[in-house]
C-alpha cells in the first residue's frame, strides 16, 4: 500500500515536468534488479514528441536533471531517472552497468558497503551522473524457523507445513473456471488482517497425518531479521550492480575508464568488478575500431594495387588518408562531439574519400610520366590541370553530406557523429591532397624506378658474360 501511495504520488509530479506527456508506473517490482518485491516499483515515462520539445528545458538530459533535483527531496522513497537501453535486451538501463563481485566471502553487509561507496564516490565526479545500485541487504525480513525433528515426532509431514505458510501468507493456485467467455484463476490466501504481523503467523494451524489440527507455533518460531531479498550471482560470485551514464559532454568510453580507474583504487580486497550488458559489449569492440580502419586502408590499397600493377602508387594515394583522420578530429574538438560507433562508421567513409581525390592526381601524374616527362614535372602538371576536378568532386561532396552535419529531429544525433567524420575528415582530405599527394608521388615513384633500374643492372651483366662464354672468338 505504501509503495501503490508512493507511485501514485510520483504520476502527478511527472506531470508537472514540460516535456512528459504520460507515465506508466507498476509497483512491485524492479526494473533495473529483474526481481519482485513489495517496497519496489518503476515508472515509464513517456515523452512529447520530438518536433513539440524544441526548448532546452525539454531536453531528454534536462527532463532527467529535472526529475532528480525533485525526488532527491522525497523522505518516502529513493528515486533515480535513467534512460532506456539503446538497444533492447543488452541491459535494463541506458549508461553503463558494472557488477561488483564479491570474490573473497564477505558478507552481503560488505557487498552493500562497497557498492554504495563506489557509487558516491562516482556521483562525486564531475564526468559522471546519476550513479545507484538496487542491492540492499538490510531489508527487513522475517525468518520462520521449523523444527523438523520436533514436527516428525508430532507426525506432521514438512510439506504441509510448507503448504500452509504458502497458501496463507503468499497464495495456492486453485483451479481455473470460465464466466462470460472469459478463464478466470481461482487462488486462495488470507485476508490481510490476518497477515499482518508475525504472530498471525503463530495463530495458524497445521493437520497431522491422523488429520488432527496442532497450531503451527508449536513447531515454528518465526524471528525478525535483516538480510537482502534477492542476491544475484556473475560469474558465480553473489554481485551489486552500479548503473550510471557519462555526464553531458563526455563520451562513454571516457565514462568507463572513470569508473575503472575507481574501482581499482576503491575496490578493498576481495571484490572485483566486470562489465555487463552495452558496457561490455563496447569494451569488446573498442579496441577494434583501429583494426577496422587499418582493414579499410589495406583493402582500398590492394584495389589501387591491383589496378595500377604497383605498390608505390598505391602508397602515394593511402599516404593522405591518415592526414584525413586528422579533419575528424578538428571537427569533433570543435563541435565538443565524441567518438562514438557512428563517427567510426563515418571515418572508414573517409578511406575510400580521401583516396578519391588523390586517385585523380596520382592517375594522371603516372600516365604523364609514361609519356616521358620528369618525374617532377609530372607532378606539378598533375597537380595544376586535375586542381578544378578535385576541387568540384570535394566541394560536391562536402555539400551533399552537410545536411547530415546540422540534421534535427528524432535521430539526429546519429547523422551529425556521421556528419563530423566525413565533412571534418573531406576537407582536411581535400587540403592535404593538393598539398601533399604530388610530394608523394614524387617520393614513391621515385623510390619505384630506383628499385626497378638496381634489379635491370645484374641481369644485363649476365648476358654479356654469357655471350662471352659462348663465342671466346669474339673475345
Amino acid at each position: 500500500e505504501r509503495t501503490t501511495e508512493v507511485m501514485n504520488k510520483l504520476n502527478q509530479d511527472y506531470k508537472e515536468i514540460p516535456g512528459v506527456a504520460n507515465s506508466l508506473s507498476i509497483a512491485g517490482y524492479s526494473l533495473l534488479g529483474g526481481y519482485a518485491g513489495s517496497n519496489l516499483g518503476f515508472s515509464i515515462v513517456i515523452l512529447d514528441p520530438w518536433d513539440e520539445r524544441k526548448t532546452r528545458e525539454t531536453r531528454i538530459r534536462s527532463i532527467a536533471a529535472e526529475m532528480k533535483q525533485r525526488f532527491d527531496k522525497m523522505e518516502s522513497a529513493i528515486v533515480f531517472p535513467f534512460a532506456p537501453p539503446p538497444i533492447d535486451g543488452l541491459g535494463n538501463a541506458g549508461g553503463f552497468q558494472m557488477e561488483v563481485l564479491n570474490k573473497g566471502g564477505a558478507n552481503y553487509a560488505q557487498l552493500q558497503n562497497t557498492a554504495q561507496d563506489l557509487v558516491q564516490a562516482g556521483n562525486d565526479q564531475s564526468g559522471l551522473s546519476g550513479l545507484n545500485t538496487t542491492f540492499r541487504a538490510n531489508e527487513p525480513q522475517l525468518f520462520a524457523d521449523v523444527d523438523r525433528v520436533k514436527a516428525k515426532a508430532m507426525d506432521i509431514p514438512l510439506q504441509t507445513v510448507f503448504g500452509t505458510l504458502q497458501a496463507y501468507l503468499g497464495s495456492a493456485y486453485v483451479n481455473d473456471f470460465t464466466y462470460n467467455n472469459r478463464p478466470y484463476q481461482v487462488r486462495v490466501q488470507a485476508e490481510p488482517k490476518f497477515r499482518a504481523s508475525p504472530k498471525d503467523i503463530e495463530n495458524l494451524d497445521v493437520r497431522d497425518t491422523n488429520g488432527k489440527m496442532v497450531p503451527i507455533s508449536s513447531i515454528v518460531k518465526v524471528k525478525e531479521m535483516v538480510g537482502p531479498s534477492v542476491v544475484q550471482r556473475y560469474k558465480l560470485y553473489p554481485s551489486a550492480s552500479v548503473t550510471g551514464s557519462p555526464a553531458s559532454g563526455v563520451s562513454s568510453g571516457q565514462a568507463l575508464g572513470m569508473m575503472e580507474e575507481m574501482a581499482a583504487a576503491r575496490l578493498p580486497p576481495g571484490f572485483g568488478y566486470e562489465w555487463t550488458g552495452m558496457s561490455f559489449q563496447e569494451k569488446q569492440a573498442g579496441s577494434g575500431q583501429a583494426t577496422i580502419f587499418l582493414l579499410a586502408i589495406v583493402a582500398v590499397f590492394l584495389v589501387l594495387a591491383a589496378q595500377y600493377e604497383s605498390w608505390t602508387s598505391p602508397a602515394a594515394v593511402i599516404a593522405v588518408v591518415p592526414l584525413a583522420a586528422l579533419g575528424v578530429v578538428l571537427a569533433l574538438v570543435l563541435r565538443s562531439a565524441d567518438n562514438n560507433t557512428y563517427t567510426q562508421i563515418g571515418i572508414v567513409l573517409l578511406v575510400a574519400l580521401a583516396s578519391k581525390n588523390a586517385i585523380l592526381i596520382v592517375e594522371f601524374a603516372s600516365q604523364e610520366r609514361k609519356d616521358g616527362k620528369p618525374i617532377r614535372e609530372a607532378a606539378r602538371n598533375a597537380a595544376r590541370l586535375r586542381f578544378r576536378a578535385i576541387l568540384m568532386t570535394a566541394v560536391s561532396s562536402i555539400l551533399g553530406f552537410l545536411p547530415l552535419l546540422f540534421s534535427s529531429g528524432a535521430g539526429a544525433a546519429s547523422r551529425q557523429a556521421v556528419g563530423n567524420a566525413v565533412v571534418g575528415g573531406m576537407i582536411a582530405a581535400t587540403f592535404f591532397s593538393l598539398m601533399f599527394v604530388p610530394t608523394f608521388f614524387v617520393v614513391f615513384q621515385s623510390i619505384s624506378e630506383l628499385r626497378k633500374n638496381k634489379t635491370a643492372r645484374p641481369a644485363t651483366g649476365d648476358s654479356v658474360t654469357t655471350t662471352a662464354a659462348t663465342n671466346p672468338s669474339e673475345t
